[in-house]
């Protein structure tokens, strides 16, 4: 779908370099910068699966030599991602101004936690520390226990990669009809802060006040059990005629208790009703009594658990133990190249520059 797009992704942590997948996967040519010598992050394998379908060259952006290669990518580029610190780029030469003074058609995307200013522009900061700030962790656990910590999905990528890759999609359009470049400021609380919209939009059904009171966090009906074996099965049955459809296969339809779907008061002596319930069975009952309904209960998997999935399965979700790229076009599934090794196209890419004169 990006076919004869040009990003040029600066080496960073997380959500930009998944962004750069991103677009990788929809077709784009990603060019990433991968710094000289060993990945400096602990545990960071030489090839990453966030680099699949990219080419890797290494500059020692500190160099002048390599920093005029930088620039000469710029120029042969639609877009930009980086996720380092405000202001490092500038450091090096290599900031916005300078970027779209060599290429004004530029789509120039900056990845951090908490934006390219305001009091916390220059701090240190994670995917816990942005949804804290934004409100959303607010709803991250049951009521009366300490706010969860969710998977680093929900922010760094959630709020940060999907709208740094939204905002240089828009951007390249934009550049598409007018031939004007764009500086896109994506920052993790900037996104969970707009994606909380969806919970208020709840209404009179959403609390900003009280944990446990809004449709999320409170019902029976949205958490999840522990059943009789230690795992554990999910329910969300939140419109009326899913709801009736749990009752239904749990054999609770004609409990006075449970009619009440919306009382908030009844919400905690029912959940510890559902926990004793789901707690007398394997997770495995739970899963052959709700399969093929509409009940909206679906068991809490481990990856590996997942991949064996018949649903997950049927759909070539995870392809030689990486997940497809997504979404689909016209139902097909893409197969991305793998990673490169850092480096691999290094030669090449500075050839390709000298024969197109830009360096």
């Amino acid at each position: 779908m990006l076919s004869g797009i040009r990003i040029l992704e600066f080496e960073a942590l997380g959500p930009a370099p998944f962004a750069g997948m991103l677009l990788a996967d929809l077709g784009a040519e990603v060019i990433v910068i991968h710094r000289p010598g060993a990945p400096d992050t602990p545990g960071k394998a030489e090839t990453s699966l966030l680099d699949r379908g990219k080419r890797s060259m290494t500059l020692d952006l500190k160099s002048d030599a390599d920093r005029a290669t930088a620039q000469a990518l710029i120029r042969s580029a639609d877009g930009l991602t980086e996720g380092l610190r405000p202001g490092v780029m500038e450091r090096l030469g290599l900031g916005p101004e300078v970027a779209l003074g060599l290429n004004p058609r530029l789509v120039y995307g900056r990845m951090t936690g908490w934006g390219q200013d305001g009091p916390r522009a220059a701090q240190a900061g994670h995917d816990l520390n942005y949804l804290g700030l934004s409100g959303a962790l607010f709803y991250a656990g049951l009521p009366g226990q300490v706010p969860g910590v969710p998977p680093t999905l929900l922010g760094d990528i959630g709020a940060g990669a999907l709208y740094l890759t939204v905002g240089m999609l828009a951007g390249l359009l934009r550049a598409r009809e007018t031939g004007l470049g764009t500086v896109v400021d994506a920052a993790i609380v900037d996104g969970a802060s707009h994606m909380m919209a969806l919970l208020l939009s709840m209404g009179p059904h959403f609390s900003t006040a009280t944990r446990g009171r809004s449709l999320l966090d409170g019902p029976h009906w949205s958490r999840c059990y522990a059943c009789a074996d230690g795992r554990h099965i999910s329910v969300q049955c939140l419109e009326p005629k899913f709801y009736a459809a749990f009752l239904e296969r749990m054999g609770l339809s004609a409990d006075p208790d449970f009619a009440a779907q919306f009382d908030t008061a009844r919400w905690p002596g029912l959940s510890a009703r559902l926990e004793r319930i789901f707690g007398r069975l394997p997770r495995a009952h739970w899963q052959d009594l709700f399969a093929g309904s509409d009940a909206c209960v679906a068991p809490v998997l481990s990856p590996d658990e997942a991949m064996a999935d018949p649903h997950i399965a049927a759909r070539g979700i995870w392809q030689d133990g990486a997940p497809a790229p997504a979404p689909r076009f016209d139902g097909a599934v893409s197969r991305p190249g793998p990673p490169p090794d850092r480096g691999d196209d290094t030669a090449a890419l500075i050839h390709e520059l000298k024969e197109k004169g830009l360096l």
